[in-house]
């Protein structure tokens, strides 16, 4: 009795399978897996069928049993080897998303960092002039011929005048700094560094071994904007008093290592909802690069960032003295305007 009972379970099992084979036979491209893994059930289910009609009484050749056997297995190990060309394909599927997903990103960046740059120079070259031809107009007036009140109302026009050519530089020098593209990254963030420590009170150390290295636009911008997100990140939240940072290349590689000393955080809640530290594993995602943050609740946080910059165009001579001079030049007029 209990052999029947398993016998007709067995039955049930068997087209309840078959009915989540059939499902599956319009929800992937290799239906073929599934008509194999239908086939099999079905047959298996009349053998488990004529098994039970053994049971009661009823004769079948031992061939017949033999044969369905052979053509369930046949049908399981067809859908066995196309499954794993489903898998293959699942993978070049993921392998094509992930690919376009970083190209996606790559334009979004690029397209960022030229309207970014295209906003700098209007700013620098549109507004900056008519500033400084206003503060040429003040200068022209002659102070000391004005009386008291006067003076006063020229005064405060003259240094709002200033401050605002001062904003202005530093607005386009945030949305598209012109030291990293004239000189490039080591120097853009040496200067990046050092209009940081003007401001807030921070010890920040800063090595590398970069030169007149220069690399693909993309790595140098991306890189920058991380350091640059590290940097902000540390000065408004960790309360730290001290940053370390390295650029070091070394064959195709460039590696970033930071350190802050401040209370630290939760990397994983972080890297989900702020710090920016999406943002910067995003952006040396699309560099194919690696970025690891450490940190421990208050024992500060540690950063690595690598890069494979092969491929990458590097110039590994540092600019002329003719173009340093006519950068100096020109800062000389930005710092007089």
């Amino acid at each position: 009795m209990m052999i029947r009972v398993l016998l007709y379970l067995a039955i049930i099992v068997q087209f309840v399978a078959m009915y989540y084979a059939i499902r599956l036979v319009r929800r992937t491209k290799y239906n073929v897996i599934w008509f194999l893994f239908i086939v099999g059930f079905v047959v298996l289910g009349v053998e488990r069928f004529l098994q039970l009609l053994m049971s009661y009484g009823y004769q079948f050749s031992v061939y017949t049993i033999v044969w369905h056997d052979i053509v369930v297995s046949v049908c399981v190990s067809g859908g066995i080897v196309m499954l794993d060309r489903l898998f293959v394909y699942i993978d070049r599927l993921n392998r094509h998303r992930q690919l376009t997903d970083k190209r996606i990103l790559t334009a979004v960046l690029r397209a960022e960092e030229k309207t970014r740059s295209t906003f700098s120079k209007e700013l620098h070259d549109g507004l900056g002039p008519l500033l400084s031809s206003a503060k040429i107009s003040l200068s022209a007036i002659k102070r000391e011929e004005l009386d008291t009140e006067r003076r006063e109302i020229f005064d405060n026009t003259l240094y709002v005048v200033e401050e605002a050519l001062r904003s202005l530089r530093e607005i386009s020098n945030n949305l598209s700094p012109h030291v990293l593209s004239d000189f490039g990254l080591a120097r853009g963030i040496q200067n990046f560094i050092d209009r940081s420590q003007t401001l807030h009170n921070v010890k920040i150390s800063y090595a590398t071994n970069l030169r007149g290295e220069r690399y693909d636009s993309d790595i140098e911008v991306i890189m920058y904007r991380v350091v640059c997100e590290l940097i902000t990140n540390s000065l408004k939240h960790s309360g730290c008093s001290e940053i370390r940072l390295s650029l070091t290349s070394g064959g195709d590689m460039l590696e970033l290592q930071y350190t802050d000393n401040g209370r630290g955080f939760n990397p994983q809640s972080m890297m989900d909802c702020g710090m920016g530290l999406s943002n910067i594993n995003s952006r040396v995602n699309s560099l194919n690069g690696e970025f690891e943050v450490t940190s421990t609740k208050g024992r500060g946080m540690r950063a690595s960032v690598k890069v494979n910059v092969r491929g990458a165009v590097r110039m590994m001579t540092a600019p002329s003295a003719m173009e340093t001079s006519k950068m100096s030049a020109k800062a000389k007029n930005n710092k007089r305007r």
